[in-house]
């Protein structure tokens, strides 16, 4: 079965933007690939279920990195679908700490404790992962023909989810507000280049990242 993706569309808080969660349709269920922000939880729920997508559906919800404007309905959605949240290791400490810079290098004090408040990640929206991922996770179990790719550089622990149909689920790897371009918060230069890199010989036909509408690789320039 081709695969059927429905693109949720979410705003950020204090005119921040938007965020893009993917829903997926295997044909023996749904895989959502992010959440959004706390924010926008009811939109999310609506969208979901507009697309079919209800309690029993949700295979899987698959996390391509730590930050609170991907994660930030994880938990919510465990409970109400009845599903299981995967995403790498490396991040797991930021959803469970509830701190967007557990692997990064450091802000200032200040900005540590103001940027929860401002994204909406609260204690209640913290939670285990129930699968630590890889690139040895086997997708085709939940009904998904892919395959993490490990995208170091925003975060440790980001990754992205390439189909056998050619569609690369990105994270923050790139982003499409201003034109396909790589991320501009990036934590570690050389990693983000390095993955931008290893991406050049595997089979992508279309881009879809967390921020911005999908692009084709050529695209990038």
């Amino acid at each position: 079965m081709q695969e059927s993706i429905t693109t949720i569309t979410l705003t950020l808080p204090l005119g921040m933007g938007s965020v893009n969660c993917y829903l997926i349709d295997t044909g023996a269920g749904y895989i959502l690939i992010d959440t959004g922000g706390s924010n926008t939880r009811e939109k999310l729920v609506k969208e979901l279920e507009k697309a079919g997508c209800r309690p029993g559906l949700l295979k899987l919800i698959i996390l391509t990195h730590g930050d609170f404007d991907h994660t930030g309905n994880a938990a919510f959605l465990r409970l109400l679908f009845d599903t299981r949240i995967a995403m790498h290791a490396a991040d797991a400490g930021m959803v469970q700490q509830g701190d967007m810079f557990f692997n990064r290098k450091k802000p200032n004090f200040i900005i540590r404790k103001l940027i929860p408040l401002f994204t909406g990640f609260r204690k209640s929206d913290r939670f285990d992962p129930d699968i630590l991922i890889d690139e040895r996770f086997d997708l085709s179990q939940n009904g998904l023909q892919a395959k993490i790719i490990k995208l170091p550089g925003h975060s440790k622990g980001s990754i992205g989810i390439l189909t056998f149909e050619g569609n690369l689920f990105c994270g923050d790897q790139f982003e499409n507000t201003k034109g396909p371009q790589l991320t501009t918060l990036i934590d570690d230069s050389r990693a983000i280049l390095a993955s931008a890199a290893s991406l050049v010989d595997e089979k992508i036909s279309t881009v879809y990242p967390g921020h911005g509408k999908p692009f084709t690789m050529k695209d990038l320039g």
